[in-house]
C-alpha cells in the first residue's frame, strides 16, 4: 500500500496546470452508453476513479481508448451486459451513473448498490424515486438495484434533497423519455451544467441547467460527440489551500476561476491574495498574517464539501479561532483526528468544528480516512516540522493526477513510498 512522505518548511512557488474534473469525467462517460456512436471525451484526469469507470463501461459492452493527450474514445456499439457487479462499483460511489443510461437505452439495468468513501450516509433513494417517476419499476434486493421500463415516459420530478449524482443520472435516463421532463430542486454544480452540455451536443433538449429547475425534452435517439471536460475546481481549490498554507506563490493554469468563487472569498477573508491572471489563470499568494475565518458547506455555488477538510487545515496556521459547520454530510471530520496528531488544537462539536490557531504542527504517521482528508493532511504537512508520512493514499489517488510530482514540481520535498 503506497505512502506519501513529506519534509514540512518549504515555500512553495511556481505554475501548475489543473486538471480535468473528475466529477464531470465519471458522467460523461456513463453517457456515452446512451449512444451507439463514438463519443471523444478530452481533458481527462488520469486518476483511479477513472480507471475503474473505464473497466466498469468495457464489462458493460464499451470499446474505450485511452489517448496519451488525455482523451479518450469510447463507442457503446452495442450493449452486453446490464449488470454492474459489485466488484467493480464497491470502491467508487459514481458507479450508480451507469443505472440511468442502460435503463433508457436498454429498458433494464441492475447494479449494485455503491460504495465509495467513508463519509456517511449517500442513498439511492432519490435517484429511485426519480426512475420511478419516469415510469420504470424498481427493485433493491442483495445488494443490487434492478430497475426495468418498456419506455420511458416524461415527468415532474421534486428531488426530496438536492443530489448532484440523482440530477445527472434522472437527467439522462430523461433524455431518452418519451415527452417532457422537468426535474425540480436540481443540482447546481458546475459537473451538472458539463453534462447537460454534452447530452445537447449529442441532440438532448435540456435547459436550465445550472438552475434548480431542469427542463428535458426527451428524444428518440442521441448521437456521438466530442467534449472537452471542465477544470477541476476542487484540485484548483486545494492548490490555493496549499499556496496559502506555505506562504508561497502560485498560479494556476487551465482553472476555471468562475467556479471557485465561495472559495476564492472565504480565502480572501483569511487574508489570501488571490488574482485573476488571465483566461483560465489565477494566482495565489499566502500571508504570514493569516485570520480565522468561520465557514458552512452548502450546495453550489456555496462552499464545497470537498474543501472543507484542506480549509480546516488551512485554519490550524490561522491567528483566532474558526468554526466549521459541515452541513452536507454527517461523518466527514474523520481528518481532524489525525490532524490533532500533528498538533493542530481542533474540538469536534457535532457538525461544527472549531479549529483554535496558530498552532505548531509537527510531522508524525498519519491514515488517510476518504479522497479530501487525504488531501487535508497533505496540505498541513507542507507546512510541518519534520516528517509526515501519510498512509493509504489510495483514497488520494482516487481523484488527485500525479499529485506529488505537481507539488515536487513547486518545490516541495514530498515522496511516494511503495
Amino acid at each position: 500500500m503506497d505512502k506519501l512522505r513529506i519534509k514540512g518548511g518549504h515555500r512553495l512557488e511556481g505554475q501548475v496546470r489543473i486538471s480535468g474534473a473528475k466529477n464531470s469525467a465519471l458522467p460523461a462517460m456513463a453517457a456515452s452508453l446512451l449512444t451507439p456512436d463514438e463519443v471523444v471525451l478530452e481533458n481527462i484526469p488520469l486518476v483511479n476513479d477513472i480507471f475503474t469507470t473505464r473497466r466498469l463501461v468495457r464489462e458493460l459492452g464499451v470499446a474505450v481508448e485511452f489517448e496519451p493527450d488525455h482523451s479518450a474514445r469510447l463507442k457503446a456499439e452495442k450493449i452486453l451486459s446490464h449488470e454492474a457487479p459489485y466488484d467493480l462499483v464497491k470502491t467508487m460511489r459514481a458507479s450508480v451513473l451507469v443505472l440511468g443510461p442502460l435503463l433508457a437505452r436498454t429498458g433494464y439495468a441492475r447494479v449494485s448498490l455503491p460504495g465509495g468513501c467513508a463519509i456517511g450516509a449517500r442513498p439511492i433513494n432519490l435517484h429511485i424515486k426519480g426512475f420511478e417517476k419516469l415510469g420504470a419499476t424498481v427493485r433493491t434486493e442483495h445488494g443490487y438495484v434492478e430497475a426495468a421500463a418498456a419506455r420511458l415516459r416524461g415527468s415532474e420530478i421534486l428531488f426530496d434533497k438536492i443530489t448532484v449524482t440523482g440530477t445527472e443520472n434522472v437527467m439522462m435516463a430523461a433524455a431518452l423519455a418519451d415527452g417532457r421532463s422537468v426535474l425540480q430542486n436540481a443540482a447546481c454544480e458546475p459537473e451538472v451544467v458539463d453534462l447537460a452540455e454534452m447530452l445537447n451536443k449529442m441532440g438532448a433538449k435540456v435547459e436550465g441547467a445550472g438552475t434548480p429547475t431542469i427542463t428535458i425534452e426527451g428524444v428518440r435517439e442521441l448521437k456521438g460527440t466530442t467534449h472537452r471536460i471542465i477544470p477541476d475546481r476542487i484540485e484548483a481549490g486545494t492548490f490555493l489551500a496549499t499556496g496559502a498554507i506555505t506562504n508561497g506563490e502560485l498560479e494556476l493554469i487551465d482553472c476555471n476561476p468562475s467556479h471557485l468563487s465561495s472559495v476564492t472569498e472565504k480565502l480572501r477573508e483569511t487574508g489570501v491574495n488571490i488574482e485573476i491572471t488571465g483566461l483560465g489563470r489565477m494566482k495565489v499568494r499566502g500571508s504570514e498574517d493569516l485570520r480565522a475565518a468561520d465557514v458552512v458547506t452548502k450546495e453550489y455555488p456555496g462552499f464545497a464539501t470537498d474543501m472543507q477538510a484542506q480549509y480546516m487545515a488551512l485554519m490550524t496556521q490561522a491567528a483566532g479561532t474558526s468554526v466549521i459547520t459541515e452541513d452536507i454530510f454527517e461523518n466527514r471530520f474523520m481528518h481532524a483526528s489525525e490532524l490533532m496528531r500533528m498538533g493542530a488544537n481542533i474540538r469536534i462539536d457535532g457538525a461544527r468544528a472549531i479549529v483554535t490557531g496558530k498552532t505548531r504542527l509537527s510531522g508524525a504517521t498519519v491514515i488517510a480516512s476518504d479522497l479530501r482528508a487525504s488531501a487535508s493532511l497533505v496540505v498541513a504537512a507542507l507546512v510541518a516540522d519534520g516528517i509526515t508520512v501519510v498512509d493509504r493514499v489510495y483514497h488520494l489517488d482516487r481523484g488527485y493526477e500525479k499529485i506529488e510530482e505537481k507539488l515536487r514540481s513547486l518545490g516541495a520535498q514530498i515522496e511516494r513510498l511503495k
